[in-house]
């Protein structure tokens, strides 16, 4: 017992570990412990803004809001990712080759090009937030009454980005730990804001739906000092200089050229998402649209921490590859898919036991808890192979292979899961049902495609 509680320890303090010289049992572990933990904190933010507000009188109107600024939201979630991915593996690359200087220098330059490209599409969404909201399925009523928490979340689009853009450079640095603590910060000042804001306390006035989005963007910028506390001023191996901001643009295409299909890969993924939402609105309804949302709130909690798990792939592989350890880097991967498909299974059993009480947790009305259970079940069938496609998919993306990922969901998304969720929900008239089987299916075929590609290994000869 005192050796694992030491292993744990050491993988919470952020001690600085060469991953490509220790066991690589160790070296998945030590990274996956603090970036499940990491993404299960970003899961919380949602479950904390729906439990909250799924208790206001209005709380159909207030899901369904919460629900579709998320799925807009995912577009700026695809640009964050896609410039951390181009972070991680050049970060992980350089920090491979031993030369934490120019992994600086490449992370500084990775702030600099998002900064710039999400501040404009804040600005966008702050602006047309209740157009957005109807564009999403909502009537008009519904729009107008979620309009503000649509407006200060999109406003807060540039937070949202450098939360997930540090952590990025962190984790390619092997500091997953940073990376955890300022999730955990963002996500205390989140849950402590939460209740004072939108039931109000105090000097405070209740402000509702609106009340909700400043708590969750108050913790989230908390959370981004930290990291630049961590970027500026402490001893880490990342240490920027403001110098290292002048524009390198031979640094800046090689970023765009990883970053671009990594964007893609992500938006390609997330327009589906935000196509599915729209389509459970309009043929079942506000009750089906928040029973939907419930669902994917559930489902993400847990996904997001298979996620960080499969995080840990990304990193081996580029911190491995800039270390000349081929063989190293694809072991590493199949080690991760291991534990991803065990933590998987284990989900998977929760959710066909506890769905009802889980559901019961966010909503007490019928018609969204029939639609929420629904949808966990028949999404829930697929969380294994969601779990090796994952791994699979970061490999790809660690390795500075952005390309490969964003072919296979184009043709995942978009050429199957679409047409399947139209014909299923319109032409055979299942309705949200037909949505909800399209999921599970389209992430099969995406994981059988993915793991044919790895095992052909032109991953292998990219160069970052």
């Amino acid at each position: 017992m005192s050796k694992y509680i030491e292993f744990l320890k050491r993988a919470f303090s952020g001690d600085e570990v060469d991953y490509t010289k220790i066991t690589i049992r160790s070296a998945v572990l030590l990274l996956a412990i603090p970036m499940m933990l990491e993404m299960a904190m970003e899961s919380v933010f949602a479950l904390v803004d729906l439990y909250f507000v799924g208790h206001l009188k209005e709380s159909g109107y207030a899901i369904q809001s919460v629900g579709l600024t998320e799925s807009v939201l995912s577009v700026m979630y695809s640009i964050a990712i896609g410039m951390s991915m181009a972070a991680t593996a050049l970060v992980a690359r350089r920090i491979g080759e031993k030369n934490p200087q120019q992994a600086s220098r490449s992370a500084a330059q990775v702030l600099l090009v998002s900064f710039i490209v999400t501040s404009i599409l804040s600005l966008f969404g702050v602006i047309y937030a209740e157009e957005i909201l109807i564009l999403m399925g909502s009537k008009p009523e519904a729009a107008a009454y979620g309009k503000d928490f649509t407006r200060i979340m999109m406003g807060s689009s540039v937070v949202i980005m450098l939360l997930f853009l540090i952590n990025g450079i962190f984790r390619g640095a092997g500091n997953a730990a940073i990376a955890m603590k300022s999730l955990w910060i963002a996500n205390i000042v989140n849950i402590i804001l939460c209740p004072v804001f939108i039931k109000g306390l105090g000097p405070v006035p209740a402000m509702g739906l609106t009340g909700a989005a400043l708590a969750t963007t108050i913790g989230r910028s908390i959370g981004v000092i930290y990291q630049l506390y961590h970027l500026f001023v402490a001893d880490t191996q990342i240490r920027i200089l403001l110098s290292y901001f002048i524009p390198d643009f031979n640094q800046i295409r090689s970023i765009i050229k990883i970053a671009t299909p990594g964007i893609f890969q992500f938006v390609i993924a997330s327009c589906s998402w935000i196509f599915l939402a729209q389509l459970v609105a309009t043929t079942g309804g506000e009750n089906a649209s928040a029973g939907y949302q419930t669902a994917l709130r559930l489902m993400m909690f847990f996904m997001l921490p298979a996620w960080g798990l499969s995080n840990a792939a990304s990193t081996l592989v580029g911190q491995n590859m800039g270390a000349d350890e081929m063989l190293r880097a694809e072991q590493s991967v199949m080690k991760t898919v291991k534990y991803n498909v065990i933590f998987m299974l284990a989900v998977s059993l929760i959710f066909f036991f506890l769905g009802d009480f889980l559901v019961g947790f966010f909503t007490q009305e019928e018609a969204i808890k029939d639609f929420a259970k629904n949808a966990l079940h028949i999404m829930s069938v697929g969380f294994i192979f969601y779990g090796i496609g994952m791994v699979l998919i970061n490999a790809f993306n660690g390795a500075g292979d952005t390309w490969t990922p964003t072919w296979v969901n184009f043709f995942g998304f978009w050429l199957f899961q679409i047409p399947l969720a139209y014909f299923l929900s319109r032409h055979f008239e299942m309705g949200p049902k037909g949505v909800f089987i399209s999921i599970p299916a389209a992430e099969t075929l995406i994981t059988i495609v993915a793991f044919v590609l790895f095992k052909k290994g032109k991953w292998k000869t990219v160069k970052v």
